[in-house]
This record gives structure tokens, C-alpha cells and sequence, in this order.
């Protein structure tokens, strides 16, 4: 019954009861029993489940309307792409399980391969990802196209450390093969912004960051995460590490990928 009206649930999310029952033209004691028969134990679980529908499946168009609608100025836009970056990573900030973040690092060694999907404007994350792990000297592969993604899977099995990045809701090759690595048994990390994507639903454990943004998606979070699991990565093995970065140090010094001037 309440299904084909909450189309855009972005709009009912703080509405009372009350508020919402006469949007539905519904009496407020029938939508509260209705609520609570759908399994939610009160309404403002309910009104977090909306918030998350918002999440997954808003547009571009969704989350940059309004601002075109009241004709914002460019400059007022780009103060708002920071403040709402600054806002994003405070989330970040004071919502990371730091100990479970950190406690990640093990799997990473232990590893036989780390597979990272992702795709889209998200592939910039994969590649940063797939490239800081390689200084590091462990196993990386990103995997970025729906070929690749489908060839992968064959081979991905209970060794495997498996990450899957993606945002909304979801896109439809890193889900299907974070589903297909999680069926071989290989432990599966998600990265993404709402728990009810299916990102969050088919991995082992997984980590929330807003991309919230003015225009488009940022990914001011995410990459801020992806630099504090490769610190807790360095250093859970800083004389390993300290090896590596040794050897790098001599190749940044007098590499031939490197600028001199004659």
C-alpha cells in the first residue's frame, strides 16, 4: 500500500507521522500499524531505512536540482563542494572503527591475492588502491571493466582478499563479482555510502563514507579511508616497510622516471 507512493524518499524522510499519513491519505494509527507490520520495531527506523533508500538511489539530477532551481551562484556552489567535503570526512573522522580498520592490515599480508573491484568514476579509487598496495609489495589487481570482472571470478577462491568498491546502488559489476567471491569463500571488504546497498549486504564486513557533493559524487572520503588503510597497512610491518621505502627512496633519487635537469 505504501510502496507505489514513497517513489522519491528523499522527500519523506523527516515528515512526522502525522506529516506523512496526510501525504498518503492515510489515518496515523493505520500508518503506524502498517510500518510496524513491515517489520520496523518503531518510525524513526523506518524514517533511517528512507534516509538510505535517498542514499542508494539518488541521481545527479536528484542531488544537484535544487541548487539550479534556486539559481545558487558558482561561487556559492564552490564554497559548498568544501564545507560538504569538510562535513563528509568529519564523518569519517568520528565514525571509523579504528580498531576494526586497523585490525584489517593482517588480511592484506595473509592474502594470496587482493582483488579490487570497482568501475566507473570509482575506478580512480581502484587504481590508487591497486597502486599504493603494489609499493607495498603485496598482490594487487584492479579490476575495472565487466570483462576482466567476469574472468577473475573463476579463478578467486578461500585465499583471496577481496575488495569491492562502489556507491548508490551499486554498480552491477562489482556487485556481481563481489557476489561471485563471496560464494568461492574469499573475504570480502565493501566500501560504500549506504548499508543498504548491495555492496554492504554481500561483503564479510564493510565501511560507510559520504560522497555527498554538491554536483556529481566526492570522493573526498573514500580516498581519505583508502589513505588511512594503507597507513594502518605500512605500518603493521614498519621494518618491511622501512625496506621497501629504502629502495624506493634510491629510485626517486636517481630513477630514470624522474625530471633532472642537466
Amino acid at each position: 500500500m505504501i510502496r507505489p507512493v514513497l517513489e522519491h524518499p528523499r522527500d519523506h524522510v523527516l515528515l512526522s507521522v502525522r506529516s506523512l499519513a496526510e501525504k498518503l491519505k492515510l489515518d496515523p494509527s493505520t500508518l503506524l500499524r502498517t510500518i510496524l507490520a513491515m517489520g520496523f520495531s518503531e518510525y524513526r527506523h523506518f524514517q533511517w531505512y528512507l534516509h538510505e533508500l535517498s542514499v542508494a538511489h539518488a541521481t545527479s539530477l536528484d542531488l544537484t536540482g535544487d541548487a539550479v532551481v534556486t539559481k545558487k551562484t558558482a561561487e556559492a556552489q564552490v564554497r559548498e563542494a568544501i564545507r560538504q567535503d569538510q562535513q563528509n570526512l568529519q564523518a569519517l573522522f568520528h565514525g571509523l572503527d579504528l580498531k576494526r580498520a586497523s585490525a584489517l592490515a593482517v588480511r592484506f599480508y595473509s592474502a594470496r591475492r587482493i582483488v579490487i573491484y570497482g568501475g566507473d568514476a570509482a575506478e580512480s579509487l581502484v587504481r590508487y588502491l591497486e597502486y599504493q598496495l603494489i609499493v607495498l609489495g603485496l598482490p594487487a589487481v584492479a579490476v575495472v571493466s565487466v570483462g576482466t570482472t567476469v574472468h577473475i571470478a573463476r579463478s578467486i577462491g578461500k585465499g583471496d582478499l577481496v575488495i569491492a568498491i562502489s556507491f548508490r546502488r551499486g554498480l552491477r559489476q562489482a556487485v556481481d563479482g563481489l557476489q561471485k567471491a563471496r560464494a568461492a569463500n574469499a573475504y570480502c571488504v565493501g566500501i560504500t555510502d549506504t548499508s543498504i546497498s548491495p555492496i554492504a549486504r554481500y561483503s564479510s564486513e564493510y565501511f560507510l563514507v559520504s560522497t555527498d557533493a554538491p554536483f556529481g559524487t566526492s570522493y573526498a572520503a573514500p580516498m581519505s579511508l583508502l589513505n588511512a588503510l594503507i597507513s594502518g597497512i605500512a605500518f603493521h610491518r614498519p621494518r618491511r616497510t622501512m625496506v621497501l621505502l629504502r629502495k624506493l627512496d634510491k629510485e626517486q633519487r636517481t630513477g630514470y622516471r624522474w625530471h633532472h635537469e642537466e
